[in-house]
């Protein structure tokens, strides 16, 4: 019997890996409007490094092939045969905060144009409830001109990629499934379950199954940002809150979060679609919003906690030579969406200091036209005021800190990855 024909919408951080592993067991059309992007994976190199290039070698076939693999194109036509329809855009926010949901509109019109009677149109993209049935099936029934839940149906299930982490990759993270109907609700957990090794959860409707991706982010947030609240408060005891953290997650049921700067496209993101909604509805959303505005502080934090550091060795802060060690978002990743480093990066610019970045990680042309930052995959062979490591890269462990260190130097560690010989103070 032969398998329905899947295309992914959207070959980024979340959709190549999904491309990747349905294409071992389905004939799967990747569509990305970049044709950059396109070329590269067609070359059989992800410069995301989410997928291993050998990896994704082994999965790629030609535009005619018949059988299982990866064909990858920026072409409308080529996917006009597919059943399933699975759209893994972002879902970003802008300047003040609230949803932008051009990217889903735009992947949803693009599917409308192809869709064809008993297709199923999966989403992804994390959003607020309600969206996929407010939002993007109108979009799909007016460019289609086919009926919802009649002509065609719609799914959603929540990606859950880690980005950078190898060891939780997409099949081994248990899924979230829904459907527009019982019985899609079905066929959409069947075809995830036939690939995900960590099993499936079928939620009831699609709006659950939307909510319970939007609050798993959003309480990350607020336990991040009750740490880093604490944080600010021993900093001023002069108590190490790390020593503090270790000590109390003796308790078995003490949940081990620390503190830090809390960016990416989705923990720093995702809390905003819930409060939107949620005002929407009349509800001013008071624990969400106050988690994420004491997250979006700690840029300016860090920044000020240097300069006291400074301050206390006599360095002088005008002029001052400080590294930066890293700017992406997270550890061992290669994605500088919403880095809160460039609050940081701002913030210490305020006192005209001479900032370098280091990262081997970044892709130095993204950074530079996201945020108008340079940034160097080598390390630099000079001496430094301060240096400030803000990304717990590996690389950062090894490095000879004496060689970058002007004498009356300090080393501010945001993550506490250095041992304390090395560093002065940490968050």
């Amino acid at each position: 019997m032969k398998k329905d024909k899947i295309a992914i919408i959207g070959l980024g951080y979340v959709g190549l890996p999904l491309a990747r592993l349905f294409a071992t067991k389905y004939s799967v059309i990747g569509f990305d409007i970049n044709f950059d992007r396109i070329s590269e994976l067609m070359s059989g190199v992800d410069s995301t490094l989410e997928v291993n290039n050998k990896t994704l070698q082994s999965v790629l076939v030609g535009e005619d092939s018949c059988s299982n693999g990866l064909f990858c194109t920026n072409q409308l036509d080529k996917i006009k045969d597919c059943k399933y329809y699975i759209i893994t855009v972002p879902t970003p926010v802008d300047k003040n905060n609230r949803p932008i949901l051009i990217p889903l509109i735009k992947a949803s019109e693009t599917v409308g144009e192809v869709l064809k009677k008993d297709d199923i149109v999966i989403y992804e993209s994390t959003v607020y409830p309600g969206a996929t049935e407010e939002d993007c099936v109108p979009i799909l029934e007016k460019v289609s001109g086919l009926k919802f839940n009649k002509d065609f149906f719609a799914g959603y299930s929540p990606e859950r990629i880690n980005p950078g982490d190898k060891e939780h990759t997409v099949e081994k993270i248990l899924k979230v499934t829904s459907g527009s109907t019982p019985e899609i609700g079905k066929k959409v957990d069947d075809l995830y379950r036939s690939v995900i090794t960590a099993g499936t959860h079928l939620a009831p409707t699609i709006k659950v199954a939307e909510a319970a991706k939007v609050i798993e982010n959003s309480q990350r947030d607020i336990n991040i940002a009750f740490v880093n609240e604490l944080a600010k408060i021993f900093n001023l005891m002069d108590i190490n809150t790390h020593d503090v953290l270790k000590a109390a997650g003796t308790k078995w049921n003490f949940l081990p979060f620390k503190p830090g700067l809390v960016g990416g496209h989705c923990i720093g993101v995702d809390p905003y679609y819930l409060a939107q909604k949620a005002q929407e509805y009349g509800y001013h959303p008071e624990i969400i919003l106050a988690g994420r505005r004491l997250n979006d502080s700690m840029g300016e934090y860090v920044a000020s906690q240097v300069i006291k550091a400074m301050i206390a060795k006599d360095i002088r802060i005008k002029d001052a030579k400080v590294l930066i060690l890293g700017i992406t978002f997270k550890e061992n990743c290669t994605d500088v969406r919403n880095t809160k480093v460039v609050d940081v990066v701002a913030a210490l610019n305020e006192y005209g200091m001479n900032i370098t970045i280091y990262d081997p990680w970044a892709n130095v042309d993204e950074l530079l036209h996201e945020y108008g930052i340079t940034s160097t995959q080598d390390l630099p062979q000079e001496k430094f005021d301060a240096i400030v490591l803000t990304v717990a890269h590996g690389e950062y462990q090894n490095l000879n800190y004496v060689a970058l260190k002007n004498e009356k130097a300090i080393v501010y560690d945001v993550k506490n990855i250095l041992s304390s010989d090395v560093q002065d103070k940490c968050l």
